[in-house]
Formats: C-alpha cells, structure tokens, sequence
C-alpha cells in the first residue's frame, strides 16, 4: 500500500515537472512569440492567400504560430500568439501595439491536420473585437466564425459575413477553415510581463500611445505597410 502511495506521488511530481517548463513563459519567450506572429502573417501575405481587400477591412488580426497538437486526435490543441487592432474610434488609424492571447482547442480536419498548426484570424467589426476583448471567447458562440475567403472566390463572397474569418496553415498547405468551438484567452501574465500590471488587452490594442515591444514592431511595422 505505501509502495503505490509513494510511486503515485512519485508520478504526480514528476508530471507536474514536465508539465510545468512546458506552459511556463518569460519576457523573451513572449518577444518570440511576437516575432513568429510576424514571421508567420508575412509568408501568409507572400503567398497571397488572404485577399488584399479582406485584410484591408479587417478591424483586428489574430496570429496565432505554432499552436501544437495534443492527446489523442486533431481535436484537442493549445498555443498562443498576438491579437492587433487599427487605432482610432472606427479603426482607421495604424495598427496598435499586440495583446497576447492564447488558444485551445482549436481543430483544422484531416486535410491540414498536423503536429502544429499557425492561425491567422481576421475580426471584421465592432462585435467581433468586443468579443475577443473579453478575457475568454468561444468561437461560433461568442462570435461568430467562418472559414475566410481566398483570393480565388473573395470575388463572391461578401466581406464582413462573419464577425471573425479564420485561417490555418499546416503541412504546408494554408487555407480558409473553421475553428467553431477553439476559445481564445487574454494572455495575462505575458501581456504584464511586457506592458506592466494595469494593461489589460483592450487597454493595449485601443488605448493611446502604448509603446510597441521590440519583438511586436515586426508585426506592427507589417500591417501598416499593407494597402487600406
């Protein structure tokens, strides 16, 4: 009976350890994260394959690199990336420094199933960036998602159908699809880590004069090259 408490407790800490390191973040782990975001939404718009005239209504862009699969199946998925919005009371201006947000289980089906997964995520209207300011937002609940156009049939699709657009990139291959059901969480503790204790991601993405970190001005510095 104690050999099994014992080998239990053994089990539990030796879980915990590896679990642990694994979610366990830091400044710099966050700057890379930003980077990747960066990297990531640049190859997408080198490929063309999310419409210049989507991108150019889109009032927030969600990037989410390397969101890894885990357990059993393509269901189950966790990862985290940055959220940035134009500024001003419409969404006009420039882009905004990035919230950091995290998601979980997110699925992309067979076709693009991987061991990781990049997102990219369009919200196109006020709804939708309300939503996703919460600190926890269910897809195809909380707002509506749906897969976004290509450049091959934005032609009849009519922008601004759907509160969020979606987009995932795996093996490769990058395309339109739906993550109903994936929720999306204001990252807390990196977003202190980078912009102090009072920022909060509404704070970060519409509030003025937030000073962007130097691993989100690759992204930042991006999207504001980008054709309105």
């Amino acid at each position: 009976m104690l050999k099994k408490i014992l080998l239990g407790s053994m089990t539990s800490i030796l879980t915990f350890m590896l679990i642990v390191p694994a979610w366990a973040g830091d400044k710099q782990k966050d700057e890379d994260t930003l980077k990747n975001a960066a990297v990531v939404l640049q190859e997408v718009l080198n490929g063309n394959k999310i419409p210049q005239d989507v991108l150019s209504k889109a009032d927030c862009v969600i990037v989410l690199p390397n969101v890894k699969k885990f357990g059993i199946g393509i269901g189950g998925s966790g990862g985290r990336g940055a959220m940035t919005c134009r500024e001003g009371e419409n969404f006009t201006g420039k882009w905004s420094a990035p919230a950091m947000y995290s998601i979980g289980g997110a699925s992309v089906g067979a076709q693009l199933g991987g061991s990781s997964t990049d997102f990219v995520l369009l919200v196109m209207g006020q709804k939708g960036v309300d939503a996703i300011l919460q600190d926890k937002t269910k897809l195809g609940t909380d707002a509506s998602a749906t897969a976004g156009p290509s450049s091959a049939n934005t032609g009849t699709t009519q922008v601004g159908g759907a509160d969020i657009y979606t987009y995932a990139r795996s093996k490769g291959l990058f395309a339109g699809v739906s993550i109903d059901g994936a929720t999306l969480h204001q990252d807390v503790d990196a977003n202190k880590r980078l912009y102090g204790n009072k920022a909060g991601a509404r704070e970060i993405v519409r509030g003025m004069d937030v000073e962007v970190p130097a691993g989100g001005e690759p992204l930042v510095s991006l999207l504001n090259k980008q054709p309105k």
